[in-house]
């Protein structure tokens, strides 16, 4: 993903009925949806997003709140009322209908809800049916359509007619045709809601295997929270026709912008969204290799802890010294913690999901230490912390609904002040 924008859309505004533009302008001046239903009915309302090159930009909504809508202005099947939409920073608003199907065959393509598959053209046919269209020629289009029907899975299959295909493999062969056409965008209305859950969480995997592997900049309309959760960088929520919050999962979840999208995300399994990044606590008790067994043991002694985390120069993390060993050192005259350092039971990334943390924190007698890319420690997750983060009181009532083994979450809760060694505080 880059900062350049792939696709930005300024007050767009659509209304079907009589007089759209007059129900604009009372839109604009602030009336409802239900104010101007005698002149029409308001199906988009004020939107204004960019997205950038290379993300995927989730818009969300209940059934009505306009996205399906919002999509089709985003390619020109539907005229605006008021407002533009720019893509790579030409305009595809209120241009020349021979200029629209250029951008359309060139810049932007579209995976449906229900395939939309030509029954009486084969896998390769169908895949190869967008670079037909920009008159491609046929042995190089069939060669590309070929490599891609290979890069969804569907090898094999080429040759086949859509009837003999499940509905994963048809939604499959939908987004080989939008890949093959290798435009800059890729818009996918529901893409995988006509799936059964268990094909659906596949492709939602392949997508996201994909698009590491492509790049590619792709809106995503769903009405399935989770889903956006899992797909989006960033997620647009819908509402009655206008976008009410736009951010990414974790700012969705954790700081919704009001009631409505408060109520909305209550029921997200938040482990699978957070990450331990979202969570960490700054690490307060850190030493460098350097540090002598005396330094070490005052900076326990004002941490009230038994022990700290030590580290090289470039903040890579080495180990534990623990306050016995360090003062065995400082007895010996020893100046040096290297021959006491002791592995760190567990250490996690900044990316790992909270629901992959449960298990290393009931085996690691310490905070779990986070680290960077470059294993560097960036921050620490006590116990008390990964219970919190499970929700709004969670830790403090009990009340724990993450889908979690329940003996996971009681040796959690009956280890929740994590100790070095017996008796003693833990390392922070």
């Amino acid at each position: 993903m880059t900062d350049t924008i792939a696709v930005k859309a300024d007050h767009l505004f659509k209304v079907f009925g009589r007089r759209p533009k007059d129900a604009v302008r009372q839109l604009r001046e602030g009336a409802s949806r239900a104010d101007i239903a005698g002149l029409g009915t308001a199906a988009v309302i004020d939107a204004s997003f960019e997205v950038r090159t290379g993300e995927i930009f989730v818009v969300m909504g209940l059934s009505g709140s306009g996205k399906s809508t919002l999509i089709r202005m985003l390619n020109g099947l539907l005229d605006t009322t008021s407002g533009s939409v720019s893509i790579g920073g030409d305009p595809i608003t209120g241009i020349a209908p021979a200029r629209l199907r250029e951008v359309r065959r060139k810049r932007v393509s579209m995976v449906f809800q229900h395939f939309a598959l030509l029954p009486h053209r084969t896998v390769l046919d169908n895949v190869a049916y967008g670079l037909e269209i920009q008159g491609v020629p046929k042995a190089e289009r069939l060669e590309r359509a070929r490599r891609t029907v290979a890069v969804v899975g569907l090898d094999g299959w080429a040759d086949s007619y859509p009837s003999a295909l499940s509905g994963g493999m048809q939604q499959r062969v939908g987004l080989a045709r939008a890949l093959t056409a290798d435009t800059d965008v890729l818009l996918m209305d529901e893409a995988f809601s006509a799936l059964d859950p268990l094909i659906r969480r596949e492709m939602q995997e392949q997508l996201l295997e994909l698009q590491a592997e492509l790049g590619k900049t792709i809106i995503f309309i769903t009405h399935d929270l989770n889903e956006a959760m899992f797909l989006g960088d960033r997620i647009a929520v819908m509402r009655d026709g206008r976008i009410v919050q736009v951010g990414t999962p974790e700012d969705i979840l954790t700081d919704p912008a009001n009631d409505y999208v408060a109520q909305f995300v209550q029921d997200v399994d938040r482990a699978r969204v957070l990450t331990a990044g979202n969570v960490m606590e700054r690490p307060r008790l850190v030493v460098s290799e350097s540090t002598g067994p005396r330094t070490a043991l005052r900076t326990m002694r004002d941490g009230y802890a038994s022990g700290v985390y030590v580290v090289g120069r470039d903040r890579k993390l080495l180990g534990v010294v623990r306050d016995r060993d360090a003062m065995r050192q400082l007895q010996k005259g020893e100046t040096s913690l290297t021959p006491v350092i002791r592995p760190v039971p567990q250490a996690v990334s900044v990316d790992d999901l909270l629901i992959d943390l449960f298990i290393p924190a009931v085996e690691s007698p310490v905070p779990l230490a986070v680290l960077d890319g470059e294993g560097r420690l960036v921050g620490v997750i006590p116990r008390v912390t990964l219970l919190a983060a499970l929700g709004p009181g969670s830790a403090a009532t009990g009340e724990l609904t993450l889908p979690v083994s329940p003996t996971v979450i009681d040796e959690l809760l009956a280890t929740s002040d994590p100790e070095i060694t017996d008796g003693s505080t833990e390392v922070r």
